[in-house]
């Protein structure tokens, strides 16, 4: 079975680094466009399993994301985790409503992130004994 592809969108390096490497350990692809303006183009190239989305972007805001995200028959269809540190109750309800599948708060503890994620795809979850 080939790796499942993850689209992140953030324009922060440093945290992209942290998905990179935390993504690369669990076997995932990963993907990135650093702000708005690129995040459909990069899903739309790369044809991603999951979009984890973070709000504060350049070029417009994850929210606008989403949008252009639900206007394309095949992205619309992709889940997407929103992560954000800011307003996280206000955001968390708005994501959901504009069609996110989930909310990770910033900053996101990994096995929380990888256990949405593994649901979101579609995966078994692990025995307790395994984990």
């Amino acid at each position: 079975m080939s790796n499942q592809k993850i689209l992140i969108v953030e324009d922060d390096a440093d945290v992209r680094l942290g998905y990179k490497i935390l993504l690369k350990a669990n076997n995932y692809d990963a993907f990135f466009a650093a702000d708005a303006m690129s995040a459909v183009t990069e899903a739309r190239k790369h044809q991603p399993d999951l979009i984890i989305l973070d709000l504060g972007l350049p070029a417009g805001d994850g929210f606008i994301v989403l949008d252009r995200f639900r206007a394309h028959t095949y992205l619309s269809m992709i889940p997407v985790i929103v992560v954000s540190g800011r307003n996280v109750r206000e955001n968390k309800e708005r994501a959901l409503k504009a069609g996110a599948r989930a909310f990770v708060q910033k900053p996101w503890d990994d096995n929380e992130l990888l256990a949405i994620m593994g649901k979101l795809l579609g995966q078994p979850e692990l025995p307790l004994s395994a984990q």
